[in-house]
């Protein structure tokens, strides 16, 4: 900051006007001073008119032309320097605006102002080229997620309906199944682009928290006991004023994640109250995560283990719309693994 005020724009005009005055101010008085001693040392008679003569004139316009041309060279020298940054910008700008976000501007150590929109523009440069990139990458995981199912579906219908397949009740709960999993993506879809755009409307009710915890527990039981899944909990009564639906999606996001990711291991889930903040926490003991996967995980279509969750039917979202549900509450999720394996996820949100 003090290199910045240092090298301002303000501070650079002052002292070039200051500059432009004294250089001028110096040659007009010595100038005159070095001609008054000249006359006097080519004119030593004293009779001589003192009146203005034509070389005078001369004096005075070369005195006035070498001020001229003094202040002109600050002036240029204080345009280039700003016209500078600005040229960078613009050329960067127009390489942006047609299509190549890699366009970054160069020019640094013109004036504290340049420097700081210099800064400015590459950062939202680069947020730009990191917002397409993500655009392109969830456009065609986007179209992978859906093609899967909607493929599956349109082969058993088309098997059904020549006979291929015999109508059964599994095979029209197989089909159920892919349209809930086809749902499920579009519900995870809608909740991220509305977070992103500003627009999440919350229906916010006073409710408790532990309750609604242990009666989607409940719900998730069968899905959770198929994954030999054990569950322990510790919920402190909480009353909590937040979108009771959204608090729900996000708790069977995380039930979700583990069933996919640590099938046979122990599920925790805890609830307690910290100060103004409620803590909801989902563990297990499975196989955890690795400091890139940890930093990965809230990203689109992210998945620890590629594989595993595409034959399991994971669209990589569920942690995405756990942190998105989270903020729009006005709190943040967080994860943590342990040294021995092991998940925690952990959503705080504001009591309200």
């Amino acid at each position: 900051m003090a290199s910045s005020v240092k090298n301002s724009l303000n501070r650079q005009i002052i002292w070039s006007t200051t500059i432009v005055a004294f250089v001028s101010l110096s040659v007009m008085f010595f100038g005159f001073l070095i001609y008054g001693w000249v006359w006097e040392w080519l004119f030593p008679d004293p009779g001589v008119s003192e009146d203005l003569a034509p070389t005078d004139f001369v004096v005075l316009a070369i005195n006035v032309a070498i001020g001229q041309a003094v202040g002109a060279y600050v002036g240029w020298r204080l345009a280039r320097r700003l016209v500078k940054p600005l040229v960078a910008v613009t050329r960067a700008a127009r390489t942006i605006a047609e299509g190549d976000f890699s366009g970054r501007a160069t020019g640094e150590g013109t004036f504290g102002e340049a420097d700081h929109l210099i800064e400015d523009f590459n950062q939202m440069a680069e947020k730009l080229q990191k917002a397409e990139k993500e655009l392109q990458y969830s456009n065609s995981a986007i179209a992978h997620e859906l093609r899967t199912p909607l493929t599956i579906l349109r082969g058993r219908m088309q098997g059904l309906a020549e006979g291929v397949y015999e109508p059964s009740q599994d095979v029209f709960r197989g089909l159920i199944g892919h349209i809930d999993a086809l749902t499920r993506i579009v519900d995870d879809l809608k909740t991220l682009s509305l977070m992103n755009a500003g627009r999440m409307e919350l229906d916010y009710s006073t409710f408790d928290l532990a309750a609604e915890v242990a009666d989607v527990i409940a719900s998730a039981t069968p899905t959770l006991a198929n994954c030999k899944i054990d569950v322990e909990t510790s919920l402190e009564r909480v009353i909590l004023n937040a979108d009771r639906a959204r608090i729900r999606q996000a708790l069977l996001a995380l039930m979700d994640n583990v069933g996919r990711y640590a099938p046979g291991s122990k599920l925790e889930a805890v609830v307690k109250a910290a100060g103004d903040i409620c803590l909801v926490s989902i563990s297990d003991n499975g196989p955890g995560m690795t400091g890139m996967e940890r930093e990965y995980a809230f990203e689109r279509f992210w998945r620890a283990d590629e594989a595993r969750t595409r034959r399991t039917g994971g669209s990589g979202l569920g942690l995405s719309v756990v942190e998105a549900i989270a903020e729009a509450h006005g709190g943040r999720a967080t994860i943590e693994c342990h040294e021995g394996g092991g998940t925690k996820v952990t959503v705080a949100i504001p009591l309200g």
